[in-house]
């Protein structure tokens, strides 16, 4: 059973923009937090932002200020919207589920790739 399902991956050259989607139909309660990962070959996974609280989010230094997480709660979707993006930013793209008050995430989507050429 798929749970979360992302899209909007490509390929872009540097300087441009992409928006990647989450869709997540199981995780509608409150209760769900969400976020978006990235890997790299030859790298960790590591934290690109997500959403906590109300309406409160986080983003890794390498991102701030390029990339905007929203969520629109009737669809039950999350968004990474990603813009001046650079070769470093190539990686597969992956979102996932936690529940609020746990820190550990219980669900991944399948990921979507994002090339920046230069």
């Amino acid at each position: 059973q798929v749970h979360l399902v992302e899209s909007g991956g490509g390929s872009v050259q540097a300087g441009g923009s992409l928006k990647l989607s989450c869709a997540a139909p199981s995780f509608t309660s409150a209760i769900y937090c969400m976020a978006w990962f990235r890997q790299a070959p030859g790298k960790e996974r590591e934290g690109v932002g997500g959403l906590y609280g109300v309406d409160t989010t986080w983003y890794a230094d390498s991102v701030k200020g390029r990339f905007t997480i929203s969520k629109d709660n009737a669809k039950n979707t999350l968004y990474l919207q990603m813009n001046s993006l650079k070769p470093e930013d190539t990686a597969m793209y992956y979102c996932a589920v936690r529940l609020c008050r746990q820190a550990n995430y219980i669900a991944w989507g399948q990921g979507t790739q994002v090339t920046v050429s230069s």
